[in-house]
């Protein structure tokens, strides 16, 4: 539906930090699914691990984040505006991803009410479940910065 030049009309994110290639299914303000093509070509690689490459956990997290945030900012309402990550519930690292893979990831809203809000997200590769989280955001004018308390109170509490 989203193919990597619209993705990157919606997201801020750019290489080497831009983990979602093609968006799937769209369903605005429900559901989404990402793509991400993982290959040995990617930075990370280098380090992690020399001889036995492993996607870092943290950066398959952040793929299926950058899908949730793909399906928020495309709601013409929320053009332009930046969407924190304020805290990840329920996170399962269930199997390596590793070059050639390819990481399908289902994100579903289960709350978004004001700024904040809380998705679901269940990344696969061939059909088996790689990884899973509960993720509460916030969304900002890009003018706003993040940590900065605000009267309604903690991210987390409100989502």
């Amino acid at each position: 539906m989203y193919d990597i030049e619209q993705i990157r009309d919606i997201l801020p994110h750019r290489y080497p930090f831009l983990l979602v290639d093609r968006i799937l299914e769209l369903e605005p303000e429900h559901r989404a699914v990402g793509l991400k093509n993982v290959t040995i070509n990617e930075a990370f690689f280098q380090g992690h691990f020399p001889g036995h490459a492993i996607m870092p956990g943290v950066l398959v997290l952040e793929a299926m984040a950058q899908v949730g945030g793909v399906l928020l900012l495309s709601d013409e309402a929320n053009r332009g505006k930046l969407v924190y990550l304020a805290a990840m519930d329920k996170v399962r690292l269930r199997k390596p991803v590793v070059p050639g893979d390819t990481l399908i990831t289902v994100v579903d809203v289960l709350k978004n009410r004001g700024r904040t809000g809380k998705i679901r997200t269940v990344g696969r590769v061939n059909d088996q479940v790689v990884a899973e989280a509960e993720l509460v955001f916030v969304q900002m004018d890009p003018d706003q910065r993040p940590g900065v308390p605000t009267a309604g109170g903690d991210a987390e509490e409100n989502a």
